[in-house]
Protein backbone atom coordinates (compact mmCIF):
# COMPACT_ATOMS: atom_id res chain seq x y z
CA UNK A 1 0.00 0.00 0.00
CA UNK A 2 1.42 3.65 -0.77
CA UNK A 3 1.70 5.95 1.92
CA UNK A 4 -0.58 8.01 0.03
CA UNK A 5 -3.70 5.80 0.84
CA UNK A 6 -1.95 4.53 4.50
CA UNK A 7 -2.21 8.44 5.39
CA UNK A 8 -5.63 7.86 4.24
CA UNK A 9 -6.76 5.21 5.65
CA UNK A 10 -5.25 6.46 9.40
CA UNK A 11 -6.85 9.94 8.34
CA UNK A 12 -10.12 7.91 8.47
CA UNK A 13 -9.87 6.39 11.63
CA UNK A 14 -8.42 9.12 13.80
CA UNK A 15 -10.93 11.15 16.39
CA UNK A 16 -12.50 13.29 16.04
CA UNK A 17 -13.41 12.19 12.13
CA UNK A 18 -11.48 14.73 9.74
CA UNK A 19 -14.12 16.63 7.46
CA UNK A 20 -11.11 17.95 5.01
CA UNK A 21 -11.52 14.28 2.90
CA UNK A 22 -12.05 14.37 -0.74
CA UNK A 23 -14.45 11.83 -2.42
CA UNK A 24 -12.33 11.26 -5.03
CA UNK A 25 -9.32 10.07 -2.09
CA UNK A 26 -11.74 7.82 -0.47
CA UNK A 27 -12.63 6.45 -4.48
CA UNK A 28 -9.43 5.47 -4.66
CA UNK A 29 -8.62 4.13 -1.66
CA UNK A 30 -11.73 1.65 -1.88
CA UNK A 31 -10.30 0.60 -5.10
CA UNK A 32 -6.46 0.15 -4.20
CA UNK A 33 -8.18 -2.00 -1.42
CA UNK A 34 -10.39 -4.03 -4.06
CA UNK A 35 -13.68 -2.54 -3.75
CA UNK A 36 -16.23 -2.69 -6.36
CA UNK A 37 -18.14 0.59 -6.46
CA UNK A 38 -21.41 1.00 -8.40
CA UNK A 39 -23.68 3.89 -9.15
CA UNK A 40 -26.54 3.26 -6.77
CA UNK A 41 -30.19 5.53 -6.78
CA UNK A 42 -29.23 9.44 -6.65
CA UNK A 43 -25.92 10.25 -5.30
CA UNK A 44 -25.85 7.14 -3.35
CA UNK A 45 -22.96 4.62 -4.38
CA UNK A 46 -22.65 1.04 -3.53
CA UNK A 47 -19.33 -0.43 -2.43
CA UNK A 48 -18.50 -4.13 -2.04
CA UNK A 49 -15.49 -4.89 -0.30
CA UNK A 50 -14.14 -8.49 1.78
CA UNK A 51 -18.22 -9.52 1.00
CA UNK A 52 -19.52 -6.58 2.96
CA UNK A 53 -21.71 -4.52 1.18
CA UNK A 54 -21.88 -0.44 2.16
CA UNK A 55 -23.98 3.02 0.54
CA UNK A 56 -22.57 5.83 0.66
CA UNK A 57 -23.48 9.24 -0.86
CA UNK A 58 -21.56 11.14 -2.91
CA UNK A 59 -21.26 14.57 -1.22
CA UNK A 60 -23.76 17.18 -2.84
CA UNK A 61 -22.55 20.90 -3.26
CA UNK A 62 -19.20 19.99 -2.96
CA UNK A 63 -16.11 17.12 -3.58
CA UNK A 64 -15.62 16.89 0.12
CA UNK A 65 -16.80 14.38 2.70
CA UNK A 66 -18.73 15.40 5.66
CA UNK A 67 -17.28 14.08 9.17
CA UNK A 68 -21.04 11.68 8.96
CA UNK A 69 -19.62 10.21 6.22
CA UNK A 70 -16.30 9.63 7.22
CA UNK A 71 -17.64 8.26 10.65
CA UNK A 72 -20.00 5.85 8.70
CA UNK A 73 -17.32 4.97 6.11
CA UNK A 74 -14.89 3.88 9.44
CA UNK A 75 -17.22 1.65 10.69
CA UNK A 76 -18.10 0.39 6.88
CA UNK A 77 -14.14 -0.51 6.72
CA UNK A 78 -13.80 -1.92 9.97
CA UNK A 79 -16.52 -4.34 9.69
CA UNK A 80 -14.77 -5.57 6.14
CA UNK A 81 -11.79 -6.09 8.42
CA UNK A 82 -9.92 -3.26 7.20
CA UNK A 83 -7.80 -1.01 9.41
CA UNK A 84 -4.19 1.29 9.55
CA UNK A 85 -2.57 -1.28 11.91
CA UNK A 86 -3.11 -4.67 9.73
CA UNK A 87 -1.55 -2.24 6.66
CA UNK A 88 0.74 -1.06 8.44
CA UNK A 89 1.98 -4.60 9.80
CA UNK A 90 2.19 -5.68 6.12
CA UNK A 91 5.02 -2.39 5.49
CA UNK A 92 7.17 -3.37 8.34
Amino acid sequence: MSHKHQNLLRTIFQLPPSGNIHWREIESLLNHLGATIEPAHGARFRVMLNRVEGFFHHPHHSNVCDKQTIKQLREYLAHAGVSPSSYEEENN
